[in-house]
């Protein structure tokens, strides 16, 4: 199915909106922590993250967008009424979880909405086994390893301020926060943004506009690291507090643990190509810090709300991906 040059760039800027809401959902991963221990103000915090989000396409490779673009569903069935299709399903998903302000994955809902469609289309032959099993394995592994290195994290500041007093504690951490917060903000960007440019890639490759040879042009880059960073900035206040108060009590040298062991997990993640969720990661890591003090600093019910969310992302989104698929074929 060749597109028109208007259509092409319409579904260009389809995906480019979800990345822009991908940033708009995610912030709160990025400032929650720095927020709720009030190191910077709201909107500062999302101006610090935007930045950083943004920056992060010249300290990663691209192998994040590959995964996404080649290795969920085959790249030779892909046409512009999956992209389309896959694109409703992650944002009519983010869109929902947004306004009940409970931190789901962007980055699984597009994921489900590709399968869905690709599957709605061609069958379940379609499936890259590899790719999709090395991203569910991340669904489950990814809190598990934040929550470790979180609660690592804090035995290691508890050990080497063990002779500070409680002020020189805070005073040092709020500095030390500014510095972790930028660090997540960069894995955030480098992981997430590049899903978008997988697909917009693919969709590319299935014009016939990449030369035969699938890869990510420079501009597809650069906007999509622009879009996610305004949407970064404009923040995602709902979440914000879900992920900032609600889970449990943080101080400055807890959020620098759960920021920090969130951000090592990004790195990893995005280095080997693996679509991580940042809500996920970070989610564990707050919940690590909070259990470091005792079990009961952790609010479970909110906890289990969110885990609820991430089972249910990729087949709601799948599915609104495969009903969006069927209906746009009525018409085409």
């Amino acid at each position: 199915m060749e597109l028109s040059f208007p259509l092409l760039v319409g579904l260009i800027g389809v995906a480019l909106l979800f990345d822009f809401l991908n940033g708009l959902h995610d912030a709160a991963n990025s400032i929650a922590t720095v927020v709720s221990t009030r190191v910077l103000k709201p909107h500062h915090a999302v101006l610090w993250a935007a930045f950083f989000n943004f920056i992060a396409f010249t300290v990663f490779g691209l192998h994040v967008a590959q995964t996404v673009g080649t290795g969920i569903v085959s790249a030779n069935i892909i046409d512009p009424q999956v992209i389309f299709a896959a694109l409703v399903g992650a944002i009519g998903w983010n869109v929902a979880t947004w306004l009940f302000g409970i931190p789901s994955s962007s980055s699984h809902a597009l994921i489900g909405g590709l399968l869905g469609a690709g599957i709605a289309k061609a069958g379940f032959d379609v499936i890259v086994w590899a790719g999709v099993l090395k991203t569910v394995a991340a669904i489950v592994l990814s809190p598990g390893v934040g929550l470790l290195l979180a609660l690592l994290l804090v035995l290691f500041v508890a050990w080497t301020s063990i002779r500070l007093t409680p002020l020189a504690v805070d005073r040092r951490f709020r500095k030390l926060q500014l510095v972790s917060a930028a660090l997540y903000s960069l894995g955030h960007g480098g992981n997430d943004a590049q899903k978008t440019m997988g697909v917009i890639a693919v969709l590319l490759y299935s014009q016939g506009m990449l030369g035969g040879t699938f890869h990510v042009p420079l501009w597809v880059v650069l906007s999509c690291q622009a879009a996610m960073a305004l949407g970064t900035a404009s923040g995602g206040w709902r979440i914000v507090h879900t992920m900032g108060s609600k889970i449990t009590r943080l101080t400055p040298a807890m959020g620098f643990c759960a920021e920090t062991g969130g951000a090592i997990s990004l790195f990893a993640a995005t280095w080997m190509g693996v679509p991580v969720s940042s809500t996920h990661t970070i989610t564990g890591a707050i919940v690590g810090v909070g259990a470091s003090r005792r079990l009961s600093a952790v609010r479970w019910n909110v906890a289990n709300n969110i885990v609820i969310a991430w089972v249910v992302t990729l087949p709601a989104a799948g599915l609104i991906g495969a009903l969006t698929y069927a209906i746009v074929g009525l018409f085409t």
